[in-house]
């Protein structure tokens, strides 16, 4: 059970004879609502709320250290254990296990982060102006006509560390149970592509940097004006430099290509990003996979015409949502 002091159980006590639900006690004293449910069944058994008589080693940490520690691993959440067994005041013993045990008690368990885009003030600003004025933007009559574009870049190989291996024990260092890595990481091959709820683009292989008159030469005017030819046609695309180059902006003005403002660092607002994840995903469950850029392009354009035109349409409507999620969150980032 996480430990409340004296103190915080006559409060929580008070509040279940109130009539105050266990959950809403659990979320104000940070702990897990069968803590509070315990609590008072000991109360109804004993009439009391003190510690039962235990047996075994006695608790390492006081209400104070476990306080010590919870506070701390909320006011920055990417501490370590052992770091909290440094700053802990006074003399102690205590082990970095000992300091997982009572994070745990109280919710926080270690996990992989969300890696988002840094946001400054501006950005959140921005973001929330943007959400909110695309707010009663619908499907039906709004988001079908527009076109998400963007570039991503797929490697060749990845070494994230979340592929794994089945082994014997000492097989560790055996040929066949190593992940070869090539040199400088194999590279890998840039696309460029453009997502509507009636179609998609063809997958542009994007050679070399990319510069606003390449942009303009190359995508837009070859791939991107065609799908643009409605009149109710509406051109998404981020900020990168290319895109946003007086040169560019000049293209699209003289062809009347209407632009949809965006806010910068916001891949999560492009339903594109998730086909990009799904796109990859495809290419890594093919049962030959690509041995050089040649077989990662083809296997790139294979996997990206294949994909269900269904699958692009569930992702386009998802864009109110992303508006309301952003100005919930403030402008702060979403879980798309």
């Amino acid at each position: 059970m996480a430990r409340l002091s004296r103190e915080d159980r006559q409060i929580a006590l008070g509040r279940l004879q109130a009539g105050q639900s266990p959950s809403a006690i659990a979320r104000h004293f940070h702990v897990s609502q069968s803590t509070i449910s315990r609590l008072w069944v000991r109360f109804q058994a004993t009439g009391s709320v003190a510690d039962l008589p235990r047996a075994g080693r006695p608790r390492a940490t006081t209400a104070a250290h476990d306080r010590f520690i919870r506070l701390r691993h909320l006011r920055n959440r990417f501490l370590s254990a052992s770091s909290s067994v440094q700053a802990l005041p006074g003399p102690h013993r205590l082990s970095d296990q000992t300091v997982r045990n009572r994070l745990h008690e109280a919710g926080l368990r270690a996990r992989r982060p969300h890696r988002g885009a840094g946001l400054t003030r501006r950005h959140r600003q921005n973001r929330v102006q943007w959400g909110n004025q695309h707010l009663r933007w619908t499907v039906r009559n709004h988001w079908r006509h527009v076109w998400f574009s963007d570039e991503s870049y797929f490697l060749l190989q990845r070494h994230d560390g979340r592929r794994r291996v089945y082994r014997r024990v000492n097989e560790r260092y055996a040929p066949n149970c190593v992940d070869e890595a090539p040199v400088h990481g194999g590279g890998g091959v840039m696309v460029w592509g453009a997502i509507n709820t009636a179609g998609r683009s063809t997958l542009v292989h994007v050679l070399g940097r990319i510069t606003a008159q390449r942009y303009v030469e190359e995508i837009l005017r070859p791939h991107a004006l065609p799908l643009l030819a409605d009149q109710d046609a509406i051109f998404q695309q981020d900020n990168a430099r290319p895109h946003t180059a007086r040169l560019t902006t000049q293209f699209l003005t003289d062809h009347h290509v209407q632009v949809l403002p965006w806010p910068s660092m916001s891949p999560d607002m492009n339903p594109i990003e998730h086909l990009w994840d799904e796109l990859d995903r495809r290419v890594r469950r093919r049962e030959e996979a690509p041995a050089n850029h040649r077989d990662l392009l083809q296997a790139l354009q294979e996997e990206w015409d294949t994909i269900p035109q269904q699958d692009i349409r569930h992702l386009i409507q998802s864009m109110p949502r992303r508006c309301r999620a952003v100005v919930a969150a403030q402008g702060s980032h979403t879980p798309y």
